[in-house]
């Protein structure tokens, strides 16, 4: 048996083993949600009949479960011990996967769509309350001053691995669908098991991170909640965020739904979007890490959510030509950009509220964070899902074409329907957001343009030192060198100096 009690202190040495452990426990939890969620839930939901509302519902489940971090407020008060509520949590959170698993393989008569959004609340439920006391338990343990690496760091790992097995999963579950299809269910059902043993074994490595014991003051769980509000500064990150999550929730969750529905791509084209957006986002987010301790969080922000917005709105021009390879290349880049902004989007939003939540107060600060935005993440998709069953049974469609005499030849510029509406929605509401973003202060913070400044001449550097590219801008630096010199020489001969 592990001891799972606080210490009062903890050397360098258990830092280290602490950190290494955090990683490997990422790791497992990582390959079970890759099994358990995202497009493979989407398509088992699909293939259930799912609705688009069910789909929406689905989507706003982990955003819902996070009110459930009230009660671990309470607990962590109790008991002043976030490693035994996080192991206690993680256990209840991964055996309902286990239980779809098992429910689909041996009873497939037995299980709807209803069925799997009753356990996979339970799942969000209890891992919300785990993840609550793990981030705050983090916090004490990850030395401030390399946070953001460490976790960059960290985040590049999981995707790296996520990258794969979504590749081979999803190639997996499309040879079964098209040569044993009466299986395809199976295969879901082998998936979700496959997960919740996996998760299980990532809870056995989380009970043997140390955690150093925290020191919460002697006020009630309900003062504790107001206190966050009472900060006026963290206040406005509260509403940003609550602003921000709302507006990508009303998009976001139906671009898988959008692509098997409408566009009748397989799992598999779409799994390699998902993979492009995260290998982006694995080449930058160290990058990001690295800008975010140096600079701030905030000013992070403001590079990658415009980016990010414009991203949703070019969703609206998808679907918009007849060619399959020049959607195909417009999908490339909206994943290539999304996933680039995703990861320092994610990295600065999590350090941002770490770092601006007191020490003794963190675990509070957290939960108000989690538990408000939560409302918004939650109804965000309930919308989305509502709207997208209203625009369809409308059947809006409007088209701006351009056509060209001389190639004699119609090029469509802009196609909106059910689901581009939906998108277009989601950008507006997103840039409206950055306007409560100005009014967080960081400590730290930097000019936004100084730093895309910093951030080229970084480029730039990289690109001498590694790649042919950089051999070409040192090439072309020194032969203007040498011709501002020739310019500059004297000329023989008693010649005169050139004006």
């Amino acid at each position: 048996m592990f001891n799972l009690q606080p210490q009062d202190t903890l050397t360098e040495k258990e830092i280290e083993c602490g950190m290494k452990l955090s990683i490997r426990e990422g790791l497992a939890t990582e390959t079970m949600t890759v099994l358990t969620s995202g497009a493979f839930l989407t398509a088992l939901s699909l293939l259930l009949g799912a609705t688009n509302l069910q789909i929406g519902f689905i989507a706003a489940l982990p955003a819902f479960s996070n009110i459930s971090q009230l009660i671990t407020i309470w607990l962590v008060k109790r008991f002043n011990n976030r490693r035994g509520i996080s192991v206690l949590f993680s256990v209840m959170g991964r055996i309902p996967i286990l239980v779809i698993g098992i429910i689909a393989l041996f009873f497939p008569h037995d299980i709807s769509i209803e069925f799997i959004i009753l356990f996979l609340f339970f799942n969000f439920f209890f891992a919300s309350m785990a993840g609550l006391t793990w981030n705050a338990w983090m916090k004490d343990l990850i030395p401030e001053k390399v946070m953001g690496t460490y976790f960059s760091r960290r985040s590049g790992y999981l995707q790296t691995l996520n990258v794969c097995l979504s590749l081979i999963t999803a190639l997996a579950i499309d040879y079964v669908k098209d040569n044993f299809p009466a299986f395809e269910l199976d295969a879901y059902g082998i998936m979700f098991v496959a997960g919740g043993i996996i998760g299980l074994a990532g809870v056995l490595m989380l009970s043997r991170i140390p955690e150093p014991k925290s020191f919460l003051g002697n006020e009630n769980v309900f003062r504790l909640f107001i206190l966050p509000l009472k900060d006026n500064n963290f206040l406005r990150l509260l509403i940003f965020n609550s602003f921000w999550v709302f507006s990508l929730s009303i998009a976001t969750p139906f671009f898988t739904v959008f692509l098997m529905n409408h566009m009748k791509y397989s799992i598999s084209y779409i799994i390699t979007l998902t993979i492009i957006s995260q290998l982006c986002s694995i080449a930058t987010i160290r990058s990001w890490g690295v800008f975010a301790d140096r600079y701030s969080n905030k000013t992070i922000l403001s590079i990658c959510a415009p980016i990010y917005i414009i991203c949703i709105g070019a969703w609206s021009f998808v679907g918009i030509y007849t060619e399959f390879a020049s959607n195909f290349a417009l999908l490339v880049g909206i994943y290539a950009f999304m996933g680039a902004a995703t990861a320092g989007i994610n990295l600065s939003l999590t350090n941002i509220g770490l770092k601006l939540a007191p020490r003794k107060e963190a675990i509070a600060y957290l939960s108000v964070k989690n538990s408000v935005t939560a409302v918004f993440s939650f109804m965000g998709p309930l919308i989305g899902g509502f709207l997208a069953d209203y625009f369809a049974n409308r059947h809006l469609n409007i088209r701006i074409e351009w056509t060209s005499p001389s190639l004699d030849k119609v090029f469509r510029i802009l196609s909106l329907h059910q689901w581009n509406f939906l998108f277009i929605i989601g950008a507006v509401l997103a840039l409206l957001s950055l306007e409560f973003l100005v009014r967080v202060k960081e400590v730290g913070e930097v000019e936004k343009n100084l730093v895309v400044k910093i951030m080229r001449s970084s480029i730039r550097n990289n690109l001498k030192d590694y790649f042919v590219v950089g051999n070409m801008l040192n090439w072309h630096n020194h032969l203007m060198a040498v011709i501002r010199k020739k310019k500059t020489e004297p000329i023989q001969d008693g010649a005169s100096k050139p004006t």
